[in-house]
This record gives structure tokens, C-alpha cells and sequence, in this order.
């Protein structure tokens, strides 16, 4: 999945600028600045495109292997750990060995994992499959962030929020339309991403390296996280919406597919790929309609429509109704965009230059153990407790308990008041 996620940018600025005319003395021909940038662009894209993919497909796997759906949201735990781990020890690399080098290892990972999925027999596979696949999503979103914002800072700023909420999007409806129309259901969607990714090394090394080789490569492997006595009080406001924000993605990238069909009665998997593609979808429409708005304003935006949209969506699963669940879906995507980058640039601003990167560091910890945590335990309730629509109730009542503890902390005027207006993800590190 689902990550929309998290589209962070380098966590630091200290990388030593390339000399322009680096690769003229080489001799080597480079793609123009604006062209790299696409590029960059397009391997989030198809990063996070790959992450959602299994989604719709869950269904088929559980049908051919006989799993639960503990197992379905075991898979999908294992990504967002591995992810968290890939962006804690690897996100900064790419300042000391280049951007050029951890993206094209990061694409050969991945295409790796499209392989393994392809060939995949059984669940130890996925789990395998899927390890590879965050560990170098993780990797690679470190130096896409930072690589965009060498290039040009203010369009690097911009596509930092904006691509990866287009990524899951995209690749969960993608994928559920070539399973339901294509054969070779779970084949064809990572054949073709192996392609898309090879077509992406090809471009990668064609691209000008914007750093310079420095030591310390061994030392920047080492998680930095950190709470600053400046920060704690917009940090404990902020931990229960991010968390809450990225349980409802998680619940949506696991749970969701069957959720969706339950409440559609279709069999059909492209209502799978339906669901996580109006929230990821609104999520970054979300992001780039309120870029300019001051942080305060981004964040309770957020929580209202987290509230909101959760509640719409529960009401419409306790009345069966799909256009309701859709609808809540949107509202609730709204909130997952504006949420998190609400509860990040309320923080970071207040954080220190040295400190922006552990604070950064302990915001994806409580982001990531959000989308992975809650979802197993849903997995688990389904199986054990209520079933799949008692379990989606509950976990949508906590999803708007903790959004209401952010909103009493928001309202109380402690955060948002030196947040810098207009700052997004990636202008801050």
C-alpha cells in the first residue's frame, strides 16, 4: 500500500552539492533539470503504485492459498515496518554515496520483489516479497525527496506531498482493473511494473548527480530520533491524528477490498482497488489544494474531516449502503492529506535545524506503527471477535477518539503558532 506514504523528503540538507559541470568533464550526456525531476517523480509514482498493488489481490490469494485475514494484514504490516526501517537507517544515505547509486540499488530491489510476487506459491513468498519491496520504498523516498529538491526547491516541494498519494491511487485501481480483465491476474500487474522499472534504472542513470561523495556513510545508517524539549507539546497534539490518519490507511490497504465488496455485494476486485483509491486520490488533491494554508489551518481541516468522513462511512457500513461508504471514503481521504501534513508542518518548524531530522525520524515512527499495528489487531478481531463489520465499527470509533483528543489539544492553542505558513513535507528537511 498505502503509504501515500509518506512521501518523505531527505532527513537532512547537509549533502555537498555536485559541481554542475561534473558530468560535462565525464563526458556523459544528461537528462535536462526539468526532465530529471519527472523522472524522480515517476519512480514515487511507480514505488508506491507497487505498493498497493497486492491490494485488490488479497482476495484471490486467500482463495487459492486458504489464509485468514490475519494473515492478509500480517502481509501488510510486515510492508509498513519494513518501510519505516528502510527510511530510519537508509533515508539518508544518498548524501554521502549519491542520489544516483541508492536509487538505481532501490529499483533493482524492487524489481527483485516484482519477481518474487510473480513466482509467488504461497505466503512466505508475499512476506519475502514484501520486505524487499519497503526496505527499498524506504530507501528510495529518502533520496527522491531530496534529489527533487536539488533540482528545483519550490516544484521539489510541491511533488513531494502531491506523487505519492497519486502512486497508491493509481496503483490500486490499475491493479484491480488488470485482475478483473486481464489474465494472468497475479502475474500481470508485477510483470508490468518490472518493465516500468527498468525503463526507470535506464532513465536514473542518465540523470546528473546532484551530491558529491562525502564520508560518514556507515554512520548515517544509525536511526536518529529525537523529542526536543521545543516540540513535545505540538508533538503530542500531533501523535494521535498522525497515528489516526495512517490506521485508517492501513485498515483501508488491508481490510478495505473486502469491505468494499461486502458492502457492494460484487465479487468484482476492482471495488478492492476502489476504495484506497478515493482516499489516497482526495488525500493528495487534499495536500495540493491546501499547500498555501497556514499549518494551524492544514491541521484542522484534517481532524474535522477525519471525524467526518469516518463517521459518514460507519454509518453507511451499519446501513449497507455503498455510495455512502464511497462518499465517507472521500471525506475521510480529505483528512488523511490534509492530517498528516497538517500534524508534520505544525511540528518541524519549531524543531532546530540538527533536530529536524530525529523529529522527522519520530513523526514516521508514530505514522508507520499507525498503519501497521492496528491493522494486524483488526485482522485478528475479524477472526476471533466480531467478524468484519463489528471489527471496521470499532476501529473507526477509535480512528475518531483520537482524532477528538488532537482536536481538544489543536483548539487549546498549544501548536501551530510558529509553524512557518505555506511549508510542506520536504521544504522543512
Amino acid at each position: 500500500m498505502t503509504h501515500l506514504s509518506v512521501a518523505p523528503a531527505s532527513r537532512t540538507a547537509t549533502a555537498t552539492p555536485a559541481p554542475p559541470s561534473a558530468s560535462r568533464r565525464h563526458g556523459a550526456r544528461r537528462l535536462p533539470p526539468r526532465v530529471a525531476l519527472y523522472v524522480l517523480a515517476s519512480v514515487t509514482v511507480s514505488f508506491l503504485a507497487a505498493s498497493s498493488a497486492p491490494t485488490p489481490l488479497y482476495a484471490v490469494y486467500q482463495a487459492e492459498w486458504g489464509f485468514t485475514p490475519i494473515t492478509t494484514t500480517v502481509v501488510f504490516g510486515v510492508y509498513a515496518v519494513a518501510v519505516l526501517l528502510g527510511l530510519l537507517t537508509l533515508g539518508k544515505l544518498s548524501d554521502h554515496v549519491g542520489r544516483r547509486p541508492v536509487l538505481l540499488v532501490a529499483l533493482a530491489a524492487q524489481a527483485a520483489s516484482m519477481v518474487v510476487f510473480a513466482t509467488a506459491e504461497g505466503v512466505p513468498a508475499l512476506l519475502v516479497a514484501r520486505v524487499v519491496q519497503g526496505l527499498s520504498t524506504g530507501a528510495a523516498l529518502g533520496a527522491i525527496g531530496a534529489g527533487m529538491m536539488d533540482i528545483d526547491r519550490p516544484r521539489g516541494t510541491i511533488t513531494n506531498a502531491v506523487v505519492p498519494g497519486i502512486g497508491t491511487a493509481t496503483g490500486a485501481l490499475v491493479s484491480g482493473l488488470v485482475v478483473q480483465f486481464l489474465p494472468a491476474p497475479t502475474h500481470l500487474i508485477y510483470l508490468a511494473l518490472l518493465g516500468v522499472f527498468v525503463l526507470q534504472a535506464v532513465a536514473v542513470a542518465l540523470i546528473a548527480e546532484t551530491v558529491t561523495r562525502k564520508p560518514g556513510a556507515a554512520a548515517s545508517l544509525v536511526p536518529e530520533i529525537a523529542l526536543p524539549r521545543t516540540v513535545r507539546r505540538p508533538v503530542l497534539v500531533a501523535t494521535p491524528v498522525l497515528f489516526a490518519v495512517w490506521a485508517l490507511a492501513g485498515l483501508y490497504g488491508s481490510l478495505g477490498p473486502s469491505l468494499a465488496r461486502q458492502l457492494t455485494g460484487s465479487t468484482s476486485v476492482v471495488f478492492g482497488g476502489l476504495s484506497l483509491f478515493v482516499l489516497a486520490g482526495v488525500a493528495a488533491l487534499s495536500v495540493l489544494a491546501l499547500r498555501h494554508a497556514a499549518a494551524r489551518t492544514v491541521m484542522l481541516t484534517g481532524i474535522v474531516a477525519l471525524i467526518a468522513g469516518v463517521a459518514v462511512t460507519l454509518a453507511s457500513i451499519r446501513g449497507a449502503s455503498a455510495t455512502g461508504f464511497f462518499l465517507g471514503t472521500a471525506v475521510a481521504g480529505i483528512g488523511f492529506g490534509s492530517g498528516f501534513q497538517g500534524g508534520i508542518r505544525t511540528v518541524l518548524p519549531l524543531a532546530k535545524p540538527h533536530e529536524s531530522s530525529g523529529v522527522l525520524s519520530l513523526l514516521f515512527v508514530v505514522s508507520y506503527l499507525g498503519m501497521g499495528v492496528p491493522a494486524v489487531a483488526a485482522g485478528f478481531l475479524v477472526v476471533h471477535a466480531g467478524g468484519l463489520t463489528a471489527t471496521a465499527e470499532e476501529y473507526g470509533a477509535a480512528v475518531i477518539a483520537l482524532a477528538a483528543v488532537a482536536l481538544a489539544g489543536l483548539l487549546r492553542g498549544g501548536p501551530g503558532r510558529g509553524a512557518r505558513r505555506g511549508e510542506l513535507l520536504g521544504g522543512n528537511t
